[in-house]
């Protein structure tokens, strides 16, 4: 099974054009490490942090409808619903689950997940 990098999205109200032209259906791709420090260097980043997102979606969406290209133009069209679940859908591609153990308590055997992640283990160090 290959690794998937690109997941498919619909938006729920959609990316109206210039032209009247309506778009939902798009690709987006999993983030890098560029794709989150690159755009800290942009002055409107620097000047607004909200505008973080603007840029950052413009890096990861990949196609939406039938657009040549997504710049920040476009996403700074999107209605508010839309860019909300962008952004819910670019943190559920892009955040790892928490891997977690299943287990009970020898004594009253009370059963309940442990998170087992190497960030959770590094904190308590």
């Amino acid at each position: 099974m290959a690794f998937k990098t690109e997941y498919e999205f619909e938006l729920p109200r959609g990316y109206v054009d210039d032209n009247g032209t309506l778009h939902k259906r798009g690709i987006m791709r999993l983030a890098t490490a560029a794709d989150e420090i690159l755009p800290m260097r942009d002055q409107r980043v620097q000047q607004n942090p909200g505008y973080l997102t603007i840029i950052l979606l413009t890096r990861v969406i990949t196609k939406l409808g039938d657009l040549r290209a997504i710049d920040t133009r476009v996403i700074e069209k999107m209605f508010t619903a839309d860019l909300a679940f962008m952004q819910n859908f670019y943190r559920e591609i892009n955040e790892m689950e928490v891997p977690k153990v299943h287990t009970s308590c020898p004594k009253c055997e009370h059963e309940f997940d442990v998170d087992v992640s190497f960030i959770a283990g590094m904190e308590e160090a």
